[in-house]
């Protein structure tokens, strides 16, 4: 195999016949530099095949570009459609994501953020999940901007983005009541992550405010078959549930097969059912889950934008709170 080779901005500056700083120039954007010698420079450019080193010309400004992301459960519709999102416009920005998974309990997480650390990544963006609040002090230590997505961490100086909870579960337990649901119940898995503790949260104390207690069950990962098993748990129980929030899309859908398959229950003529996060499978004519809008899109802009503002520019508020759109389908009785 022959060894790779760069070429150096020098290198250009002698095919073109011209100076190392005027090369520089040429792919600074904004720069002053002449037609002619641009017209020079990009030709000899074009040659040797060079390439701006953004990482070294990032390094003399104190910046690599590099954006980690660090987050779990990345295979799951809503997880990976963020980060699509989030790595496209950085991308748009002219910024590297680089991603961390943190599936996995025996340190790699945090082997991998300190590897990340040691490009000298500019910022990291914590995508709710499972990193423990240490990565977060971790990112704070080594000086990077941090952006929290789902997650209750209290530390000053991240930006927080969040989603009113509460007032997603007033709705979808409205919406029950008003469907003549009265044996309700939420359907969440073990992850116990921030942002699904919250939705669990926020639909007992809907229910506590109507008079009604709520059944709970949670299991294992939050994936199509935990859905399918809460389903065989609470459907067999004596006191079944007729109205079910299911944590997150991917929950609902194996819920609701398992009741139809397994119970033949019709829906929503003998059970409704809601979920979160709008998730493509959502809108399946199977399914037609009534659901709450995670806009990525948003999050993401909301991300990039901060992490892209000069350090010099005024602090913004640092707790972003989104509404998470009801999207109506029948899954539930009169939606």
């Amino acid at each position: 195999m022959a060894e790779k080779e760069f070429v150096s901005a020098q290198e250009v500056a002698r095919r073109a016949g011209v100076s190392r700083s005027a090369v520089s120039r040429t792919f600074t954007p904004g720069a002053s530099v002449s037609a002619e010698t641009r017209r020079k420079v990009m030709a000899a450019a074009e040659e040797l095949g060079y390439h701006v080193n953004h990482l070294a010309r990032g390094l003399m400004r104190n910046e690599s570009g590099i954006v980690c992301l660090i987050a779990s459960e990345v295979a799951t519709p809503y997880r990976s459609a963020l980060v699509s999102a989030i790595t496209q416009k950085l991308q748009d920005r002219g910024k590297i994501a680089m991603l961390v998974n943190t599936d996995r309990s025996d340190g790699s997480a945090d082997k991998a953020l300190r590897q990340a650390i040691s490009y000298r990544a500019d910022a990291s963006i914590i995508l709710s999940g499972l990193p423990d609040k240490s990565i977060v002090q971790l990112c704070l230590r080594n000086g990077q901007r941090l952006v929290l997505i789902n997650r209750d961490d209290d530390q000053e100086g991240p930006l927080r983005i969040n989603f009113d909870n509460d007032e997603a579960a007033r709705r979808i337990l409205t919406a029950f009541l008003r469907a003549g649901c009265r044996r309700l119940a939420f359907a969440n898995s073990a992850s116990m992550t921030p942002s699904l503790l919250a939705r669990e949260r926020g639909f007992l104390a809907a229910g506590q405010a109507e008079g009604i207690e709520v059944i709970v069950e949670r299991y294992g990962q939050t994936a199509y078959a935990s859905g399918r098993t809460l389903a065989q748990r609470m459907l067999t129980r004596k006191d079944r549930p007729d109205g079910v929030f299911c944590a997150t899309d991917l929950l609902a859908c194996g819920f609701m097969d398992a009741a139809r398959n397994q119970f033949s229950l019709s829906i929503p003529d003998q059970l409704c059912v809601a979920g979160f996060d709008n998730i493509e499978q959502a809108g399946w004519e199977s399914y037609d889950l009534t659901t709450f809008d995670q806009p990525v899109d948003q999050i993401a802009q909301q991300a990039v934008d901060w992490l892209s503002a000069p350090l010099s520019a005024p602090a913004a508020d640092p707790t972003v709170t989104l509404h998470a759109e009801l999207v109506w389908r029948s899954s539930i009785r009169g939606g």
